[in-house]
Parts: C-alpha cells; sequence; structure tokens
C-alpha cells in the first residue's frame, strides 16, 4: 500500500460558466449553502490526516489568502491561468506531485471517506455507470484501467477529479507535464490528458471506487442553482454561460 502524503488541490480557473457569481469570487471560493466549495476539500483532507496542502491559484489570487490564515495551505501561483488550460496549473505544482492527490476545488466532497490517503497503485476515484455519460469513461480489465473514452459512453468508470499519486508515478508525470508543456507548447490540454491519452501506456492505473453523490461537481451555474436555491435569480439572466479558457484551472 502506499500513502498519500501531500494534497494539490486545482483552483487557478476563471470559473467562466458561473458567470455572473464568480466576477469577484473565484469559483472554489463560492459558497453552496454556506460552505465554500473548496472547505469541503480542505476539511476532508484535513479528516484523513493530509495536512500538507498546496493550492494552485491564478484567478483573483488574492482572495485566497484567508486559506492560509485558516488552513495553514500553502498557494503557488499559475501564470499562466488565462492563456491556458489546467495542465498549466499542475505544471506549476509539479515538484509536489509524488505521492500525492491531485483534486479541483470547485466541487462538493460530501463523503470525505472518498479523500482516504491509502492506495495501491496511482489512478482516480471514480463511479461505476451503467447508463449513457458524456464524462471521461474508463474500461477495467483484470483490476486495470486498459482505455478511456473522453466523450462518454455507457457501462464503465466515469472519472472523477480525485486522483491519486505514487513516488514513481509522480516523478514520471512531472517529466511527461515538462515534456508537453515546455517542448511541445501542448498548453491547451487537462492535465489529465497527458496520463490518459498521450503517456497511457507508460502508467498502470487503477479505478479507486466511490458512489454517485459522494462527490459532486459544479460545472455550470444550472447545477450551483440545484445545490443552492439563493442562485436561481442568475438563470433567467443571458448571457451566463460563456467560454473561455482558464475555466478547468
Amino acid at each position: 500500500m502506499h500513502t498519500v502524503k501531500r494534497a494539490i488541490i486545482m483552483a487557478a480557473g476563471v470559473g467562466n460558466r458561473l458567470q455572473p457569481v464568480t466576477s469577484e469570487v473565484p469559483k472554489p471560493l463560492v459558497r453552496v449553502n454556506g460552505v465554500r466549495m473548496i472547505d469541503t476539500a480542505i476539511q476532508g483532507l484535513h479528516k484523513n490526516g493530509i495536512t500538507e496542502i498546496f493550492v494552485v491559484v491564478g484567478y483573483l489570487k488574492e482572495k485566497f489568502k484567508v486559506l492560509e490564515e485558516e488552513y495553514g495551505v500553502k498557494l503557488i501561483e499559475n501564470p499562466y491561468y488565462a492563456e491556458c488550460n489546467n495542465i498549466s496549473s499542475l505544471y506549476a505544482a509539479r515538484e509536489y506531485i509524488g505521492d500525492a492527490m491531485i483534486l479541483d476545488g470547485d466541487q462538493m466532497i460530501y463523503n470525505p471517506a472518498v479523500l482516504a490517503p491509502g492506495f495501491e497503485e496511482s489512478g482516480y476515484n471514480s463511479v461505476w455507470t451503467e447508463g449513457e455519460t458524456k464524462e471521461w469513461l474508463q474500461t477495467v480489465e483484470n483490476g486495470l484501467v486498459v482505455s478511456c473514452s473522453r466523450t462518454g459512453g455507457k457501462g464503465g468508470w466515469q472519472l472523477y477529479s480525485i486522483s491519486r499519486w505514487t513516488m514513481k508515478d509522480g516523478e514520471r508525470l512531472k517529466k511527461h507535464l515538462e515534456l508537453e508543456f515546455e517542448e511541445k507548447k501542448n498548453r491547451r490540454i487537462y492535465w489529465d490528458d497527458v496520463v490518459m491519452f498521450r503517456h497511457f501506456q507508460e502508467y498502470r492505473l487503477k479505478v479507486m471506487p466511490m458512489k454517485a453523490g459522494d462527490v459532486v461537481e459544479v460545472d455550470s451555474l444550472e447545477e450551483l442553482a440545484a445545490l443552492d436555491h439563493s442562485y436561481q435569480k442568475y438563470i433567467a439572466r443571458a448571457g451566463h454561460t460563456p467560454e473561455g479558457t482558464g475555466e478547468q484551472g
């Protein structure tokens, strides 16, 4: 068994799809029923004994300083967030990937047990999905991930943005990030593309099963309003779903 020693929380994105809510508040600091989204991640990590936490920031970075005071997290600035996708955030934190958990700050962790530190192989928290989904879907054979569809499908393991990496795989991922970001200039891709598609054969990945509802990803204003009805007032307003770079920071 391997043990997570630190966590990297991705929190640099602009959050365009939650405008106007995110015009003055970065998406991870948006409150859902009174609780900031990123608090559910940090508190869940603490409950599992993971206290060395790095938060990658970019958009409205000064707003995150409160987390240093409240939780003692360490902030890492991503200077590329406005022009690049979230590969730039993990690139900025690449020195800390070994024995680490990587997760997004814009999701609600409703079951802290999904952040348990123990793991056998590198891989992602995933939910078994019988029905049709448009999310990334993994196929597993003999306990290992053998492929992933970025366009979804049915009858597979839906990938969520919580993953764990051994020290060896963390070093490997660091090199692959440098290769893609520095040499190949692939700066508009997700960091997960590096592992799941560009260098997939160099990793042994396992899914870490969880249940639907343990974690809720908030990708749109409609999804936010469904969780917290106080945001329903924004739904009727036009032009609240612009697309843009840095969304997944």
